[in-house]
């Protein structure tokens, strides 16, 4: 386990002080993956080196396993910050070493005698994946490959937290997708914390459990991954599964009839017990067809989430529209209301912040 309490960072003294973390706190529980997301300037970074103690915070506690590093003398911090293995964007192999070199070099300066190094690379080298390259270097294998790589090393020391800063940026989609993939595993089979620093949407939505919004140097929402993407209010959760341009709010009757006005419905999933059919069941209850104008629909954790919207015949009362996707489980909202609040939302993530992370 790994705990932030009021993690601060500052940068400079008085009128020219800058606080790049102010006062944050985060549990990222054994088995558990959160990722941290924001724009940038946020903050990111700076958490990353700080949850290291690359950069010794201003005030505030890191904690992995109950064990406070930040009060710890710098002899003691480097035995203790083997408790934390940590993948970079950049793979920060040695480009003169094998595969099984870099992923000795923790055990090498540990002292670890060469026949228990080579026993435990081996073992690591079978865990991602790369047993057969183990005595390839680095320009031998692909951006994945190399991430693995690094991923094998941050595990040598047997660390309990797992820090990935922007592990999966620059990879291609099917790299992404196995490095994904390998952490959840190794999340699963070693209990690891996992804090997963990233500021990639799609990846975030298949790899969390919990996800946390850093801006300003603060978290401004935090929770679990499929309650935020069952929130509409939610910013994060919007940004996380953001809405597809549809059809339109003007349905055209036939070539040569008129055109009739139809409301436009913005509906998700309110929770876990949503029919599948739920279109053909509110269309049942309206005494009429609904549109399917466009939609967004996936699962995580078994659970759907997404984004559908549905055009509803303009005769047709909101107040029943409402009510018929309502007892259905799932949020409705007009399309008007709901796309200026999308848009205050983007807003609110995108916008470029003053501060230096």
């Amino acid at each position: 386990m790994i705990e932030l309490r009021s993690l601060t960072k500052t940068y400079g003294e008085g009128q020219h002080a800058t606080t790049v973390l102010d006062s944050l706190d985060l549990t990222v529980s054994p088995g558990e993956i959160t990722a941290v997301v924001g724009p940038s300037g946020a903050g990111k970074s700076t958490l990353a080196a700080c949850v290291t103690l690359l950069e010794r915070p201003t005030s505030g506690a890191v904690l992995v396993g109950g064990r406070d590093l930040t009060a710890l003398p710098e002899k003691d911090l480097r035995e203790a910050r083997r408790g934390i293995g940590t993948v970079f964007q950049a793979d920060g192999l040695l480009t003169r070493r094998t595969a099984a070199q870099n992923v000795e070099l923790p055990l090498k300066h540990l002292g670890v005698v060469p026949a228990q190094r080579r026993a435990r690379v081996a073992e690591l080298l079978e865990r991602v994946g790369l047993a057969d390259k183990a005595h390839r270097y680095p320009h031998e294998l692909s951006g994945g490959q190399r991430q693995r790589v690094g991923i094998a090393r941050a595990l040598a020391l047997r660390p309990s937290v797992l820090l990935s800063d922007e592990a999966t940026s620059g990879l291609d989609p099917q790299a992404t997708a196995s490095i994904v993939a390998l952490l959840k595993e190794l999340r699963d089979d070693l209990q690891l914390a996992v804090l997963f620093i990233t500021h990639e949407m799609d990846t975030v939505v298949a790899v969390a459990d919990t996800v946390a919004r850093l801006d300003h140097g603060r978290i401004v929402e935090h929770g679990a991954l499929v309650d935020l993407l069952h929130t509409p209010s939610s910013p994060l959760g919007r940004a996380l599964l953001p809405r597809r341009a549809h059809a339109g709010s003007i349905a055209e009757d036939g070539a040569t009839g008129p055109a009739t006005q139809r409301s436009v419905w913005v509906v998700s999933h309110a929770g876990h017990r949503v029919p599948a059919d739920w279109l053909v069941r509110a269309s049942r209850a309206l005494g009429t067809d609904l549109e399917l104008l466009g939609a967004s629909l996936s699962t995580v954790a078994g659970v759907a989430v997404g984004h559908a919207v549905i055009g509803a015949p303009g005769h047709l009362d909101d107040d029943d529209v409402e009510a018929a996707l309502i007892g259905l489980g799932l949020h409705a909202q007009r399309e008007e209301s709901d796309a200026a609040e999308q848009r205050a939302a983007a807003r609110t993530l995108e916008q470029p912040l003053e501060v230096v992370a």
